[in-house]
């Protein structure tokens, strides 16, 4: 990848071979992708075929359901055992490959995990593209990646993709509630060094970055990171590794927060890419991500009704709008906060009242953040609230709510369900607090996987880019990636719906002054609901 320097009003980029847009080819390659689906674990089954080499749990036979299964000779449903409260940093456990680099759950869920990657890769058509295309030339040969994600089974795709270039990888999550057990297993077993449970504590969380970190004899050179937290611990713990890092890759909002902070105050040492303003990451992992999990979320939670509840958002952004979006759809009164006067005007016009939480606080059933700031719902909010009100976060910070107020003796706490609390008043008032304040749809249900798949493949593209560079292209700066690697991404997954571009005549590009290839719009060129300053500090 040569003469780009990352930022805006940008000239030449070079495309690698295996990065050429050949349509027909994708078309070809997506046909040609396996077609079996990964089997449901039988904890999400009630049945299966006595066929299935992977069940002989529950066979149907014409009189009705046998059990037969043997918890001795099988792998432990991926569910977790609620008997089973041992730390798994107490645990001594080994892969089948006699390795301990790892700390997971139960590595004996490792099966019902590779399912769920096999059914991911279904759905993540670019990554597994570019894992055939780039897998002979090995861009990431010599990287050493540690990465701070939410671990699924998306995310299993990308670092084995990543593997698959050449890289190594260590892994720890950046939420102590999203992380699929069984996924972790997998990887475990896989070889890949993953550190992470569901229900990590704070102090977990951070050991868990630590042994990532912290290992003799392997040094990262590269960091993927969402949230900001891995990389402020080796800002904080280990700042003499920055010497030997070529870049980070940051894809949250309050993750890219930090780093634009950091490059204004002089003190990121290394080039980072921020990989949440992308144009594929904004428009499709926020918005139509959202749209669709923010109502899996709180009907898997509470099992409620949309129709005619009234909700707040706090914040339209592209978060905020997929959310609207979604419940205005299902029929309910949606009201809108927000501080910025064009994403309120944008509210409006898509017909939701502007309101100040303060208005609404007394009569809404939802509150949902969507904002990535710090106290937008506070203890005054909090006890304003109507009687069973439910509070959820979808912005990626766990300071959108101030939950600590909460934790005071006069308010009891009742756990519900797994992620779902009730915290009750002393005169008998409650609200169900979803997440305890955190990532709602990947602490309490899952995301699209396509969507996914779409910011998975920019993440790795990122990765390949800052990694490859030769020295001095980049500063110690903040810097996009070029308009030329979105178009890419979302070529790569057009094959998937059978989409056929339009390619410009001679005449057009002429006219037009584009380049018949690419890039198609100019880096000033807003599409609909992306931030107005995306490049650089302020």
């Amino acid at each position: 990848m040569e003469n780009w320097d990352g930022k805006e009003g940008t000239s030449a980029f070079h495309v690698p071979e295996w990065m050429q847009i050949q349509f027909a080819d994708q078309k070809q390659e997506f046909n040609k992708r396996p077609t079996k689906i990964g089997r449901r674990s039988l904890s999400r089954s009630i049945s299966q075929s006595s066929t299935d080499s992977y069940s002989s749990g529950y066979q149907v036979q014409a009189h009705g359901i046998k059990t037969c299964w043997d918890m001795e000779n099988k792998a432990a449903s991926y569910t977790d055992s609620s008997d089973d409260e041992t730390s798994p940093r107490d645990k001594q456990q080994k892969n089948s490959k006699g390795s301990s680099d790892f700390c997971v759950k139960n590595i004996k869920q490792a099966e019902f995990g590779r399912r769920e990657i096999e059914i991911a890769e279904q759905e993540m058509p670019a990554l597994m593209a570019l894992r055939k295309r780039a897998q002979g030339e090995k861009p990431l040969a010599g990287a050493k990646i540690v990465g701070c994600t939410h671990i699924t089974a998306q995310t299993a795709v990308l670092m084995e993709t990543l593997g698959a270039l050449g890289a190594q990888c260590r892994w720890a999550a950046c939420n102590i509630y999203s992380t699929l057990n069984e996924v972790a297993a997998a990887l475990a077993e896989s070889g890949f060094p993953v550190f992470a449970w569901k229900g990590e504590s704070e102090d977990d969380f951070w050991w868990c970055i630590d042994r990532c970190v912290n290992v003799e004899g392997w040094q990262p050179n590269m960091i993927l990171d969402d949230g900001g937290d891995l990389t402020h611990w080796i800002y904080k713990k280990y700042p003499n590794m920055f010497k030997k890092i070529k870049g980070i890759v940051e894809e949250s909002v309050t993750g890219v927060h930090r780093l634009y902070q950091l490059s204004k105050a002089g003190k990121l040492c290394v080039p980072a890419m921020n990989v949440n303003d992308s144009v594929t990451k904004q428009k499709f992992d926020n918005l139509y991500c959202c749209r669709e999990s923010i109502l899996d979320g709180l009907k898997r939670t509470t099992d409620m009704m949309f129709g005619g509840k009234q909700v707040v958002v706090c914040g339209y952004g592209e978060v905020g709008k997929g959310c609207c979006a979604a419940l205005k759809a299902m029929g309910s009164i949606v009201y809108v906060t927000e501080i910025d006067p064009i994403c309120a005007l944008q509210a409006c016009m898509d017909g939701f009242r502007l309101v100040k939480l303060n208005e609404v606080i007394r009569q809404v059933d939802i509150v949902i953040t969507c904002t990535g700031n710090k106290n937008v719902v506070t203890r005054e909010h909090l006890d304003r609230m109507k009687n069973s009100c439910i509070v959820c976060n979808m912005g990626h910070s766990n300071t959108e709510i101030d939950v600590a107020s909460l934790r005071t003796p006069e308010l009891t706490w009742e756990r519900v369900r797994s992620q779902v609390d009730h915290v009750i008043w002393p005169d008998g008032k409650r609200i169900v607090l979803l997440a305890e304040g955190r990532l709602l749809n990947l602490s309490c249900s899952t995301v699209p996987t396509f969507v996914l798949s779409i910011t998975a493949t920019t993440q790795a593209l990122a990765l390949i880019e800052l990694y490859n560079a030769p020295e001095g292209r980049y500063k110690q700066d903040v810097y996009l990636l070029p308009k030329k690697m979105d178009e890419y991404v979302a070529s790569l997954h057009l094959p998937t719906f059978d989409a056929h571009l339009t390619e410009l005549t001679d005449e057009q590009a002429k006219y037009l002054g584009l380049n018949k290839n690419g890039p198609f719009k100019p880096n000033y060129y807003r599409y609909l609901g992306l931030p107005r300053k995306t490049a650089k500090p302020g």
